[in-house]
């Protein structure tokens, strides 16, 4: 939420290709504000679904996070 108390659109959404993760955890340890791991250690949205809605102060973690994927399971887009 902003200063106003709206809440401000998401600088990007974190899409998780669950095909396609092999359950490594990086993401889950680089940004633990947004994802944490089921009971067999795969990356789950805090909050559940299958996307994360990332802010602005997050963004450079979420690039961390998408970049040490080894397997490419994770996918940034850019909102606006």
């Amino acid at each position: 939420m902003n200063g106003t108390g709206t809440r401000r659109a998401p600088a990007a959404r974190l899409r998780i290709d669950w095909a396609a993760c092999d359950g490594h955890g990086a993401c889950t340890e680089l940004l633990p504000e947004l994802l944490t791991t089921d009971d067999w250690g795969f990356p789950v949205v805090r909050g559940g679904g299958r996307r994360a809605e990332v802010p602005a102060e997050l963004l450079r973690a979420a690039r961390r996070a998408e970049r040490s994927c080894p397997v490419l399971a994770l996918r940034l887009v850019r909102e606006g």
